[in-house]
């Protein structure tokens, strides 16, 4: 008895694994490489640029970034726009502002101190023109994510066609690698979707790769600073451990003459 219910479990377990790898379910994602990966990553300035393009022509219409303000853009470690370039990108959207003098609110073109401009005025107009999902906002969204920025990446050029005998409701379409494989958002990457200014080709996979860039940046804006100190730090170490080693090693010496 007991042998049977093992080769029962055995093939309960052997079934789900078949029926989940048909399903698409966990997929290894994508690797495109990323240059602020590695021990002495930096970001890639001309990326983020694009990246931020990317995100104010496609992502900025629905995706929030709550936390970052116009002033970063010419940060250093960021996409380093110039502080001229920052003030331009600022002065194009407007903000409400107030009280005046006379006790009403007025709106004014952003300045550099001001946070990105919200799409939306509050959650429920958000959902309300979503279909009723809300657009996470995308700030820190690299670092919410189990697999970072591969995560975002993969999830950005995951769609496909749903598997045979898969039905989908209206407004839900099929991701591979987004968790449980449905998502409400459209694919919305395409050929020469935005003209790069640095006369990039803007393919899916560019335009996925430097968006994903920008938003690493964002949720991860002193990173490079933190890799320099980590280097810093390791060096000092080493040099402290040689030093220690030598004047134990001529301490020792003394000892043993002595002995």
């Amino acid at each position: 008895m007991k042998i049977v219910k093992l080769f029962t479990l055995f093939l309960t377990i052997l079934t789900h694994t078949s029926l989940s790898f048909a399903a698409g379910e966990n997929p290894t994602l994508m690797k495109p490489g990323w240059s602020f990966q590695s021990f002495f990553g930096k970001f890639d300035r001309a990326s983020l640029q694009r990246g931020y393009q990317v995100y104010t022509e496609v992502c900025a219409s629905c995706h929030s970034m709550k936390y970052l303000s116009y002033r970063n853009l010419a940060e250093e470690g960021g996409p380093e726009f110039s502080l001229e370039q920052a003030k331009a990108i600022a002065g194009n959207f407007e903000v409400v502002d107030g009280p005046n003098s006379d006790g009403e609110m007025f709106t004014r073109p952003a300045k550099l101190s001001d946070k990105f401009v919200m799409p939306y005025a509050n959650e429920q107009e958000a959902k309300v023109s979503n279909g009723g999902a809300y657009p996470p906002d995308m700030s820190v969204l690299v670092k919410a994510r189990a697999g970072g920025a591969d995560y975002i990446y993969s999830v950005i050029l995951g769609y496909e066609d749903p598997p045979v005998g898969m039905k989908l409701d209206d407004g839900v379409y099929y991701n591979k690698y987004m968790y449980g494989n449905k998502i409400k958002m459209p694919p919305q990457l395409y050929d020469d979707l935005v003209t790069y200014a640095d006369g990039t080709t803007a393919t899916p996979e560019q335009m996925a790769k430097d968006v994903t860039t920008f938003l690493a940046w964002t949720a991860e804006p002193k990173l490079e600073e933190r890799h320099k100190f980590g280097f810093r730090a390791i060096l000092y170490l080493i040099i402290l451990t040689i030093l220690v080693y030598f004047s134990m090693k001529k301490i020792w010496s003394r000892i043993e003459t002595k002995i």
